[in-house]
């Protein structure tokens, strides 16, 4: 049989068709607008969501038998604020999870609520991309629209209500809004009432991995399938990608080095540290995971390279790095100020430790250090609390470099895995769906069928030594820096 997972992006819905043994049997991708109506603001429109998804399934479907598609499921960008009157038509522009608006509503959340009783709430703490400030922001600045407000939901779950006629979420999803229980797998009574919205606004909720309604016999005739295709719950994004490397069960990892980078660590067991560096959610094969996200990553390299050194050709910059482990030269990759684990919108980057004989590969060797020094720095939070990957999978364009990939094995020590086939949260979306249909028992009996290594980089003992040093040494560098970042802003 054949499945689709349908990942709901920031800049276009990319489409994956996939059968149980992981073969893909196409991909298709729509772009859609982004809207920017005053700094700092970044908001869609969910009616191209649909028509674009569905203007890519016909694609995605036109070669194929179309009686073999079982399932489609979802992987979602997280955060947005989705709202519906009571006649379901969208009441305005979703706000999407890099709109910045809300510092006002999270600084009341986090200052005057307190981030103790955000975290007794929620397992996290607020922050301006999550869905919550967003709601208060439209009841302070819109409360015509806030007034009309009758469902609350997430952008991937507008596609599933569009498709189904359910309003439904799953957890992992729900876990971005600061409206979920995290650890009860519930909507908290008691963060509703601070957004003055009542539980029945928010949808039903779901594990990823179940079915939560079949496709209209009116989208069904649209896309020439035949009645009965299942739609599952789906999971936010990063979950999502998570299932697509594996990364589901107990203690393990995978670190994404995109533009921005996180780590993604699952557990059988909630946990949260006690200065929420890490998100805490639930995860989409049902139990929980801890993530940080850094918010520069391979954009870092690209910055180095395309502003500094004007230069394309990232691979020959990185030929004439060789001594590992015995840099002296420093970098914070704080581009765009920083998330986990310091939560620090004025926090910059910095070279430290130039001297008359630092060369250019010193300095973009620091670079590429800095970014796996700082993924340590969100490793260490989650060991620090009993959550220690003995290996991760690695993906995202930074992972393209042999490089960059000895540096992460080594600086954390840990076992580095290449997957096979990377096909992102639309993977994992369809891998879900496989679930939902009963393809597979568990979400990790999916992922051990499917999920395959391509290659490994393991840690040798004398560099992780070095980099041990110096590690001890980068990890000085920004609390003496934190009050003088807040200074020079």
């Amino acid at each position: 049989m054949l499945y689709i997972g349908v990942d709901l992006g920031t800049s276009s819905v990319k489409l994956v068709l996939m059968d149980e043994t992981g073969k893909i049997h196409g991909t298709a991708t729509r772009e859609y607008p982004l809207y920017f109506p005053h700094p700092g603001w970044s908001e869609q429109k969910p009616e191209d969501w649909y028509t674009q998804a569905v203007d890519g399934l016909k694609e995605l479907l036109k070669d194929v038998d179309k009686s073999q598609v079982a399932g489609i499921s979802f992987g979602g960008q997280m955060h947005g604020l989705v709202i519906l009157d009571e006649n379901d038509n969208v009441i305005r522009p979703a706000i999407l999870w890099n709109d910045g608006r809300t510092q006002k509503q999270v600084d009341y959340l986090n200052n005057e609520i307190g981030k103790d009783k955000l975290s007794e709430y929620t397992a996290n703490i607020a922050f301006a991309g999550f869905t919550a400030p967003k709601i208060l922001w439209v009841k302070e600045n819109e409360p015509e629209n806030f007034g009309k407000i009758r469902k609350i939901m997430l952008p991937k779950d507008y596609l599933a209500y569009k498709f189904t006629g359910s309003f439904c979420t799953d957890y992992s999803d729900a876990s971005g809004m600061l409206l979920l229980d995290v650890k009860n797998r519930k909507w908290s009574e008691e963060m509703c009432k601070l957004c003055d919205i009542t539980t029945d606004m928010l949808p039903k909720l779901y594990e990823s991995y179940e079915k939560v309604g079949e496709l209209t016999a009116e989208l069904s005739s649209e896309l020439g399938l035949n009645s009965g295709v299942v739609v599952a719950a789906g999971a936010g994004d990063n979950a999502a990608a998570a299932v697509g490397t594996g990364t589901v069960g107990n203690n393990k990892c995978n670190i994404s080095l995109g533009t921005s980078g996180t780590i993604f660590m699952s557990s059988n067991n909630f946990a949260v540290d006690s200065n929420n560096a890490l998100h805490s959610f639930d995860h989409a094969d049902g139990h929980f995971h801890l993530m940080g996200c850094m918010l520069s990553a391979a954009s870092c390299n690209k910055w180095w390279n395309d502003e500094i050194l004007k230069t394309k050709d990232y691979a020959a910059e990185q030929k004439g790095i060789e001594k590992l482990g015995e840099n002296h030269v420093f970098f914070l990759p704080y581009l765009m100020g920083e998330r986990s684990p310091w939560n620090n919108p004025n926090a910059r980057a910095t070279f430290t430790g130039i001297t008359m004989d630092t060369t250019r590969e010193d300095m973009t060797q620091a670079v590429l250090e800095g970014v796996a020094f700082a993924t340590r720095d969100m490793y260490e939070v989650a060991k620090s609390i009993g959550v220690k990957p003995e290996r991760t999978m690695i993906c995202g364009g930074g992972a393209k470099s042999p490089l960059w990939r000895k540096m992460i094995a080594n600086i954390l020590n840990i076992e580095v895995d290449v997957p096979a086939c990377e096909e992102g949260p639309g993977m994992g979306g369809a891998m879900l769906a496989m679930v939902a249909c009963g393809a597979f028992k568990s979400v990790e009996e999916a992922a051990a069928a499917i999920v395959k290594v391509d290659k490994t980089e393991k840690p040798d003992p004398e560099l992780v030594e070095k980099y041990e040093a110096r590690y001890q040494q980068f990890k000085t560098i920004y609390p003496a820096l934190a009050e003088t970042f807040d200074k020079i802003i």
